[in-house]
């Protein structure tokens, strides 16, 4: 099938409303929550919300002559979500757009430590998880080890999405993870001496 009857048959902006539901369907699993310690608050939700947008966002980056519309309208589908919610939630008229500001400038922030931490630096990103997913909050080590598995696993079974997919609107994510589920020492956000 052609690429340009793809974008026939879905217009970017259903694509990206598409890839969005899915985004927030897999950040609202209880196991995230419940058993990894995410704050269920609204900048935990938030947070789960950034970690998957960012890693579809970083998978539409990889070709991104073909897919920069769908990643802009995935971003301003997200912040007309966030502001939409941030009115329901009661945040006066005023407040809403600073607020909206503020999460937007926070989400580059989160692109940019994920972007750095999945190229390279394994503890970096085991810290920019912890300080962004867990705030003030002191998790639980093995948690943001569990995160950071899990980032670097759904990021490289998203590589292997192909982009038809994706501009169609359709991804998919893998199960939450678990803290347990390695031997301690094993994987990602280990000390080097």
């Amino acid at each position: 099938m052609a690429l340009a009857d793809l974008f026939r048959r879905a217009t970017e902006t259903d694509a990206a409303h598409r890839l969005y539901l899915e985004v927030v369907r897999q950040a609202r699993q209880p196991q995230f929550f419940a058993a990894l310690g995410v704050p269920d608050t609204v900048q935990g939700r938030f947070e789960m919300i950034a970690l998957h947008a960012f890693l579809v966002l970083h998978r539409l980056k990889r070709q991104h002559e073909v897919s920069a519309g769908l990643a802009q309208q995935l971003f301003d589908v997200m912040f007309d979500d966030m502001d939409r919610n941030l009115r329901e939630m009661g945040t006066g008229d005023l407040g809403v757009g600073k607020r909206v500001k503020r999460l937007a400038e926070q989400f580059y922030g989160r692109i940019a430590a994920y972007e750095a931490g999945l190229a390279a630096d394994e503890a970096g990103l085991c810290r920019a998880l912890a300080r962004n997913i867990y705030g003030a909050e002191a998790p639980d080590a093995g948690a943001v080890r569990a995160m950071a598995d899990y980032l670097r696993r759904e990021a490289d079974a998203l590589g292997a999405v192909p982009l038809a997919e994706l501009l169609a609107g359709r991804v998919g994510f893998g199960p939450p993870p678990h803290p347990g589920s390695r031997r301690p020492g094993e994987g990602l956000c280990q000390e080097r001496g």
